[in-house]
């Protein structure tokens, strides 16, 4: 289709022909007309042929004497969407594995695709949390825009998720089911009872005394001198645990249940419901999971998944910290808990937890969500120091001057001190800095600062687009080692 086009195109442009470029997969018929994606001079867009109905809907420049050259706006995602119904985003439900890809730049997928050829799991494509967002300054619209043309772009039909990830606010998590997110992960760590741990025992009776009567009658009926049986574990409560879980999980069940009733049944399609309660200050016992756990089956609302927060640390970017045996104990009892009531366990800040996904894959044989975020983003800065070290040099530096605003919104132990001087360092050694601990979650965020620097900005995706394959393939290398550690590929 191109081919005999391209003189039109690069007049129109003003480019030599021969560096428009095609991506072939894209490549479809819809009602008689042709449609392909192709990159002229460094952007994407939409080529049409024809003058059919899908054609006439599109937004763009039309040549003589029926070429359509239409850019990669949201408007004309939404035409996207309503003829390929594959580039929209699907629910999977709690039996289906799925992993979670936030990709800080929209420019990813396309590797992210590609990792998950021979795999059992489906990739949740468009995942950001509200933070990531007003760091990056993207909306959900624009996120959703980037991944469904990128999904044309490959011709992936196999299903593919939106997550509006760590969402605190029922206003952020309207507009993302508006947009048309298929899966909402709720963030309850404001809601989450502070220092209970700490409270006394006369302190925590004080406290329980000021709940509702009948709400007090009800989780002692429910709960004290009685056994509950899950998996190979036996578990009670005793009048302590059981007022520390009501302490700490009342208030977050109570925001559950409205945005539940209030949201996700009443969306318009169908939607992956995710409780996050692994953003606290304790970890979360068995005994705290199983409280939830029940108290939401008590009230009918269907989880997806569910996130617990473990033991040890699941810091950005790094492998895990902690005692293994604990871990895997408190992971095996977890796992039993979420499949007991039939929803996946979900793992975050999973990136590079590459000791522990075997273990990960075994405990939930499976059954799980994943989520990634920031290693993506760190594969593309490894393609920077590779191709372009000037442009590295002043991303690092950058880093270096911003990280400890960076570290107010994000738990890591880095020292940045601890790895070499810039200035020691050769450019051929410049990507070593990305299997440094202590530089890679430097790297890892100060991304809000690095990308709000427009010049920065602007040099990164230039080079970021000229070496596009490059970024695909160290994607599917690093994504791809994680899909098969936790068993869910060949």
């Amino acid at each position: 289709m191109i081919s005999e086009y391209k003189e039109t195109i690069s007049s129109f442009f003003s480019v030599d022909p021969e560096s428009i470029i095609a991506y072939p997969a894209s490549y479809k018929q819809i009602e008689g007309d042709q449609i392909i994606l192709c990159k002229i001079a460094g952007e994407k867009k939409l080529l049409a042929l024809g003058n059919g109905l899908f054609s006439s809907r599109l937004h763009g420049e039309p040549l003589p004497p029926s070429l359509k050259i239409c850019p990669l706006s949201h408007e004309n995602r939404l035409v996207l969407n309503q003829f390929l119904p594959y580039t929209r985003p699907s629910a999977f439900g709690r039996k289906i594995a799925t992993f979670g890809l936030g990709d800080r730049l929209g420019i990813a997928t396309p590797g992210h695709i590609r990792c998950f050829e021979r795999s059992s799991a489906r990739p949740v494509l468009a995942q950001q949390s509200k933070r990531e967002l007003d760091l990056t300054g993207r909306t959900y619209a624009q996120v959703l825009d980037d991944v469904s043309f990128a999904v044309f772009q490959e011709g992936y039909q196999g299903g593919f998720g939106a997550d509006g990830d760590h969402l605190k606010q029922t206003d952020d998590i309207k507009e993302a089911l508006d947009c048309g997110y298929t899966m909402i992960t709720l963030d309850c760590s404001e809601k989450i009872g502070k220092g209970i741990e700490a409270m006394t025992s006369q302190q925590l009776e004080q406290a329980f005394a000021n709940l509702p009567a009948d709400y007090r009658q009800r989780v002692g009926d429910t709960y004290l001198n009685r056994e509950f049986l899950i998996g190979l574990e036996e578990y009670r409560f005793n009048r302590e645990e059981l007022i520390r879980c009501v302490l700490i999980y009342g208030l977050a069940i109570e925001f559950v249940k409205e945005v539940f009733f209030d949201y996700i049944q009443k969306a318009d399609h169908a939607v992956d419901f995710e409780l996050s309660i692994d953003e606290t200050e304790a970890v979360t016992t068995a005994q705290g999971h199983l409280f939830v756990a029940m108290e939401l089956d008590h009230l009918k609302i269907e989880v997806t998944s569910l996130a617990p927060r473990f033991i040890g640390e699941f810091q950005k970017g790094i492998d895990y910290i902690g005692n293994f045996s604990e871990f895997e104990q408190q992971l095996k009892e977890h796992a039993a808990i979420a499949d007991h009531f039939g929803y996946k366990l979900s793992i975050h800040s999973g990136s590079d937890k590459f000791s522990v996904f075997p273990l990960i894959g075994l405990y939930t044989a499976g059954r799980l969500h994943l989520k990634t975020s920031g290693t993506n983003w760190l594969e593309a800065i490894g393609v920077i120091a590779e191709k372009n070290p000037k442009l590295y040099r002043s991303i690092h530096q950058k880093a270096l001057d911003h990280f400890e605003q960076a570290r107010a919104f994000y738990h890591v132990s880095a020292d940045p001190s601890k790895a070499a001087e810039l200035s020691s360092i050769g450019d051929e050694a410049l990507a070593d800095y990305l299997t440094d601990v202590n530089s890679r979650q430097l790297l890892h965020i100060t991304y809000g600062f690095i990308l709000g620097d427009s010049r920065l900005k602007d040099e990164l995706y230039r080079t970021l687009s000229q070496n596009e394959e490059r970024y695909y393939g160290r994607l599917i290398t690093h994504i791809g080692r994680h899909l098969q550690l936790v068993g869910l590929k060949d």
